[in-house]
């Protein structure tokens, strides 16, 4: 039999991605608690609660037992789909499984993701671009990433260190992550992740803001949550006050 032949046999095959995913970092057990917040923040931003797919961070819990069941009735009840837990007890990781959940060990244990296969050397250019935290003299400057062209939909293209710096758009159904900060020489129209490992001191520059999503941290903002004002405008966004901000480049 071909290799060819054996291919189209299959019924499917694993490959390593990195998907932008919202993290619920619980600091309380009570599911009525929960509850009363996710109500609050759905009458404020209807648009996120959409069936949105959430990981449920436990690290900040105490408690070796709690409801589980009861807190993923809470959130699909708001529309979010709890897809997964991260951190907690024996006992909690047991509760996902019998949940049907997937389970994450707490983050600073945390593997680091696959890498994106590599474009073509036409396109990308491994280069030692500044970080936002300037290292010392000791540290070796951790690698960044340019990208020449255009990043078209349904591509991704990612920095696993260092900050990513495309030299192009970035079309809507495109995604651009990077460990450090994301710059885009031109419009931003997909989705755009900063500080992927969880370095809050990134940020996401663009020449011109349409994006689908902005995160940086984990902390992120959609299209339709962006000031109508800065669309189409020259942007940074930063972390301030664990709260997503976007101010217009002079």
């Amino acid at each position: 039999m071909s290799l060819k032949a054996d291919r189209a046999s299959l019924a499917f095959s694993f490959k390593g991605g990195m998907l932008p995913m919202t993290v619920m970092e619980l600091t309380s057990a009570d599911p009525e608690r929960i509850r009363e917040q996710l109500a609050g923040k759905l009458s404020q931003s209807p648009a996120f609660f959409q069936h949105t797919p959430v990981v449920l961070s436990v690290e900040r819990l105490e408690e070796p037992h709690l409801a589980l069941e009861r807190i993923c009735a809470v959130c699909r009840a708001h529309k979010l789909l709890p897809v997964a837990v991260r951190g907690g007890t024996d006992p909690v990781k047991q509760s996902a499984w019998a949940l049907g959940l997937g389970w994450f060990p707490p983050q600073e244990v945390r593997g680091r993701s696959l890498e994106s296969v590599p474009a073509s050397e036409a396109e990308v250019a491994d280069v030692p671009v500044a970080p936002v935290d300037s290292p010392t003299a000791e540290s070796p400057r951790p690698m960044g990433r340019i990208y020449r062209g255009t990043v078209r939909s349904g591509q991704q293209v990612s920095a696993q260190e260092g900050d990513l710096v495309v030299i192009g758009a970035v079309n809507a159904g495109a995604e651009v992550l990077a460990a450090g900060s994301v710059h885009v020489y031109g419009a931003l129209r997909g989705r755009a992740l900063a500080g992927i490992h969880g370095n809050a001191a990134a940020g996401i520059y663009c020449r011109e803001l349409h994006a689908e999503l902005l995160s940086v941290a984990g902390n992120y903002k959609r299209l339709e949550d962006i000031d109508p004002r800065l669309l189409g405008a020259a942007v940074e966004v930063h972390l301030s006050d664990d709260q997503l901000a976007i101010a217009a480049l002079d």
